[in-house]
């Protein structure tokens, strides 16, 4: 790769700026539109915490006007109604127990309870007296595709609401497609694919196409409440998440790419479309913050996944969508770890534990920044195109770009952290300066504190108290 890693660092330790939420909004342009804030792993506080710090500032400051997030729709509808002051639930732990779903942790934590509590009260603060103000209020919600169950539900709950009886009736015996296979839509993929019953696409096509109608006619005769172009909204989105969760299932046994694929392209219609929703408060040019995984926002087509496999995400299609006339248009902005802490499991389905992050691999992206020596600093890897509050040294950056040209390994923790197999199960291959914009680095991290943390889950204290060699003690 060239220069020994210590010269590397020495380079990447001299074009460091401290890392703070204000040092960081101050090198996003102006003129974005969309936010990208990713996280190493869906279980580390650091990540969370420095990241709503961010979001507080682009709402305060940049007028930001909703944070869409790597999440079930239905759950993350109810904390939008609370966020807004639109329901009756008397707390943000309250608002947020629809999470049920592993990984509970991911958004059912502290950290995400402590945002969404400021987040209501900059809202009800803005809103004053009228609460159907939302002109200016915030909101928080999901693009994730997996609720298919929650989302089919939720669809037949609104037309009943709306007094759509006969609509109801129409889309429950759609939706009655899926009773056949129970509970597990994973168990509909399964099954369809050895030919063991019918498939419940055009069922799913049929009923949103019926519901893009019917609220598009609604709308046009009178627009309602802003409450109602919530719910109006949510319905919608919900009858996208059955299209392309039966898409999602249907696909889900023959190969990942094509999973993937759906599932991303899939959240960036619902965020594509939570703009065009946004627009109805007045916003001519909503701008958006969107939470998800690294491996979600930077863009994959300065990674392994997007060059050998084939496999788009959400960086990567906004970017495209925004086009060349507005090339600040997104802000892809990352984080990395050396070691600490981490919440996750040892495999799907399993209790969230606190568990040890292995030392990053010698060579590895990771591994150049705890070489550094700094404990937390950001990069800037991209010159943007339109003004900033903080000055950019072009050679400096140029020079900075080369030396992480790559291709090196970056390390990605999902719900999932096997330590045992690490370089095997959580580390590809990317090209740094093409996959963020911004990158930020925090050099011993730990675990996100669930609310509902389980038996299974040490404290911070208990984890410390771990030999280095948990949980493969030998």
């Amino acid at each position: 790769m060239g220069k020994p890693i210590k010269e590397i660092a020495s380079i990447v330790a001299e074009r460091a700026f401290p890392l703070s939420a204000r040092g960081v909004v101050n090198r996003i342009p102006r003129n974005a539109e969309w936010v990208l804030i990713g996280e190493a792993s869906h279980g580390t506080r650091e990540f969370y915490e420095l990241r709503a710090e961010i979001t507080k500032v682009l709402i305060q400051e940049r007028g930001f006007n909703a944070i869409a997030a790597e999440a079930d729709f239905p759950d993350a509808f109810r904390a939008n109604l609370w966020a807004r002051g639109l329901s009756q639930d008397k707390s943000a732990e309250e608002a947020l127990s629809d999470f049920k779903r592993v990984p509970t942790w991911m958004w059912c934590n502290t950290t995400v309870k402590k945002f969404l509590e400021w987040l209501r009260d900059f809202n009800l603060q803005v809103k004053g007296a009228n609460t159907q103000n939302l002109e200016k209020s915030v909101g928080f919600y999901g693009l994730d595709v997996y609720s298919l169950s929650a989302s089919t539900q939720a669809v037949i709950d609104y037309l009943k609401r709306t007094n759509n009886p006969e609509a109801a009736k129409i889309a429950k015996e759609r939706y009655s497609c899926f009773d056949r296979y129970g509970a597990d839509a994973a168990m509909y993929g399964l099954l369809l694919r050895h030919g063991a019953g019918p498939s419940c696409e055009d069922a799913a096509v049929q009923e949103l196409l019926d519901m893009l109608k019917m609220v598009r006619e609604r709308t046009k005769q009178a627009p309602g409440k802003p409450e109602q172009r919530e719910w109006d909204f949510a319905a919608q989105a919900n009858a996208m998440v059955v299209k392309d969760a039966e898409s999602y299932y249907r696909n889900m046994y023959f190969k990942d790419d094509i999973t993937w694929n759906i599932r991303d392209r899939h959240m960036v219609e619902t965020a594509w479309a939570l703009k065009e929703h946004l627009k109805s408060y007045g916003n001519p040019t909503p701008k958006i913050v969107i939470w998800a995984h690294n491996s979600h926002l930077g863009d994959a087509r300065a990674t392994d996944m997007g060059i050998t496999r084939g496999e788009v995400n959400v960086g990567q299609l906004l970017r495209e969508r925004c086009g060349d006339s507005h090339p600040d248009c997104v802000a892809n902005l990352g984080f990395t770890t050396h070691t600490g802490t981490v919440a996750a499991a040892d495999d799907w389905d399993d209790p969230v534990q606190n568990m040890r992050v292995n030392p990053s691999l010698p060579g590895s992206y990771e591994n150049i920044m705890h070489s550094t020596q700094r404990p937390a600093f950001g990069l800037q890897l991209t010159e943007p195109a339109g003004p900033l509050n903080s000055a950019t040294d072009p050679e400096a950056l140029r020079v900075l770009r080369s030396e992480l040209a790559g291709p090196r390994l970056e390390r990605a923790i999902g719900v999932i952290y096997r330590p045992a197999t690490e370089r095997f199960s959580h580390y590809f291959k990317t090209y740094l300066p093409d996959q963020f914009d911004i990158l930020m680095h925090i050099d011993k991290t730990s675990a996100l504190e669930p609310l509902f943390p389980g038996d299974h889950f040490k404290s911070a204290a208990e984890a410390a108290d771990l030999p280095e060699t948990f949980p493969f003690a030998v």
